[in-house]
């Protein structure tokens, strides 16, 4: 019978890549594939109830979700079935996850599937990669969700800058600002607390972390090293490139953060390749760990809405949504690069996964203060090539209850009613003028971006989880309900968005007051 069109799997592509080659035909790779969800017109009425605001339902634990929700054994046993048919090996099976994980030859897929797989060469390097669309037996239609991993090209960048002039950066002379996290979580008024009893899980891409750059660095802070476990995901693992432009940079960043402001909370490094498989893999993992079973997210790579197939996005979206109903607070960085977010060919973009609705997405400012108070705090936007923050209006999500009736502001001062999903929700200090002293392979440097805006959040909310005794969860309909418990930010602009008086595509509703926050949450 004739094969079926996976809906949204349609793949372009990347700007100004060229064909090499067709791919290996004997190359093995490895493929996940996602099934629906059991029960799904339940998940959804928990989840909307979440979204309206009511914070009556009950957290499910991560027990509880995979018996109402997880993958049915019928689907996974055809799943198996068709593995069988086309020679697929069953690497993995996870039913919380509704994820099964197939080895093959680059010409088993391509058979199994329906595609042309060919090496394809681009600015940053090569990949394998595929056009079209996917197609399914009839069998699947309706029980497969998502493929992932036929195309392996980089999917994500990290948000985060290493400021100009400063140790491994070649630009101009850096100004001479700079805060610790935890001086920057004093200015932000956080509660006190070190997030005992919490785990934050850390999504990493890529690069890694080494134990005597922590010692040294907390040593320094007046704090003990906080527990770092590494879990591997798709065979990625805790690999430091001992550059700190690269991916290093991205989780000494996160860790020091988290660690310096939550010392008390365990930090769970969730280490994939980057590939939509990968981050995908890596979030679900976190989501539904049994053993770490972390209470925040917090997320610092992404990428261009334009740049994903819609199947990635609406399953990581998914995955979000299981979060909201197991309690998991997820924060994301919504980008470096201002209302274009640097996707090619100009235009307005946000940033993917901080435009999921249920994502908390953090924006960037530029943080003016003493040691003990801040001064002033703008829009972080240093030009064109120093950085901006992400913000702006979805093309994919639609609009989220919370946000009915909200109006993005245009450089031109028209007033833009939000018809689809805002970004971002929050903010905080991420101008690398402002930035965070951090240790990375060995050196002392100054790091910004968003990236440090999401690992901020996650140690906050990891704090008040700590104090309060339960999760947070879901909280982005608590903070537009009570938007006096931020800091509003109404000066600057991130390109073609004005910040103004209460939300705005720049900075959202604001950066951290962490004291009414928690009497909010």
């Amino acid at each position: 019978m004739a094969k079926v069109v996976l809906k949204g799997s349609k793949r372009v592509s990347l700007p100004g890549a060229r064909d090499l080659a067709p791919a290996d035909s004997t190359e093995r790779m490895e493929v996940t594939v996602i099934v629906r969800c059991r029960a799904a017109g339940d998940l959804k009425s928990r989840v909307a109830s979440l979204a309206s605001g009511n914070r009556s339902p009950n957290f499910m634990s991560r027990e509880e979700f995979a018996k109402a929700h997880g993958a049915e054994a019928a689907d996974l046993s055809a799943v198996r079935a068709f593995a069988n048919a086309h020679g697929l090996q069953v690497l993995q099976e996870h039913a919380a996850r509704r994820t099964v994980v197939l080895s093959g030859t680059v010409a088993q897929f391509c058979a199994a599937f329906a595609v042309q797989l060919h090496r394809m060469g681009h600015a940053g390097g090569t990949y394998r990669g595929r056009t079209g669309e996917i197609r399914l037996p009839p069998e699947l239609d309706g029980i497969v969700e998502a493929v992932l991993g036929l195309d392996n090209r980089p999917q994500a960048r990290a948000h985060f800058r290493v400021r100009p002039g400063d140790a491994n950066s070649r630009a101009a002379s850096p100004p001479s600002v700079s805060f610790t996290p935890t001086q920057i979580a004093q200015l932000y008024g956080f509660p006190d607390g070190g997030g005992d009893g919490e785990c934050v899980a850390l999504i990493e891409l890529g690069g890694g972390y080494r134990q005597a750059d922590l010692d040294t660095y907390f040593a320094r802070l007046g704090l003990s090293s906080p527990t770092v476990v590494a879990v591997s995901v798709d065979k990625g693992k805790n690999s430091p490139t001992g550059d700190g432009n690269g991916p290093d940079g991205e989780v000494m960043l996160d860790v020091e953060v988290v660690g310096a402001i939550a010392p008390k909370a365990k930090i769970a490094v969730y280490f994939a390749p980057n590939t939509d498989a990968g981050f995908l893999d890596a979030i679900t993992t976190a989501v539904h760990d049994t053993t770490n079973k972390p209470s925040v997210i917090s997320i610092s790579w992404g990428a261009p809405e334009s740049s994903w197939t819609a199947q990635a996005m609406t399953a990581m979206d998914e995955a979000f949504q299981a979060a909201a109903a197991l309690g998991v607070t997820v924060c994301t960085a919504s980008g470096d690069n201002g209302s274009s977010d640097g996707a090619a060919g100009g235009g307005d973009h946000v940033d993917f996964p901080a435009s999921s609705s249920f994502a908390l997405a953090c924006g960037g400012t530029s943080l003016h203060a003493t040691q003990t108070a801040i001064e002033s705090e703008t829009v972080w936007n240093g030009g064109a090539s120093g950085g901006a923050s992400g913000g702006g209006i979805s093309n994919f999500f639609p609009l989220p209850t919370w946000q009915k009736g909200l109006s993005a502001r245009n450089s031109q001062g028209q007033s833009v009613p939000l018809t689809m999903r805002g970004v971002p929700d929050v903010a905080g200090d991420a101008d690398p003028a402002t930035g965070y002293d951090v240790r990375v392979d060995g050196t002392d440097t100054v790091i910004g971006g968003t990236s440090a805006v999401a690992p901020l959040w996650a140690a906050l909310i990891a704090r008040i989880n700590g104090i309060k005794g339960k999760p947070a969860g879901f909280l982005n309909p608590q903070l537009y309900a009570s938007p006096g418990a931020l800091r509003d930010v109404t000066q600057g602009d991130n390109g073609d968005f004005d910040a103004v008086a209460g939300w705005d595509a720049c900075t959202g509703l604001g950066s951290p007051n962490g004291k009414s926050l928690s009497g909010v949450l």
